[in-house]
């Protein structure tokens, strides 16, 4: 059984090869994730959301699977 929350393999694989639309797609997975740990007393903190997308694609892009 598979679960739908996760992102499949083969995206995951494509986007850190750096192929835009699966790079979109991990983004769009994780964006309601970004947004609540970017929250800062109960507000949307913008500049809190830009450091975590940030750091999400640098580490998508150090990420490897050949080992």
């Amino acid at each position: 059984m598979r679960n739908s929350r996760l992102l499949p393999y083969e995206t995951i694989v494509q986007a850190t090869s750096g192929e835009p639309e699966a790079v979109n797609l991990v983004l769009q997975h994780y964006r309601g994730y970004i947004r609540y740990a970017a929250r800062i007393s109960g507000q949307a903190d913008r500049d809190a959301e830009d450091y975590i997308t940030e750091t999400l694609l640098k580490a998508l892009f150090k990420f490897r699977l050949d080992k």
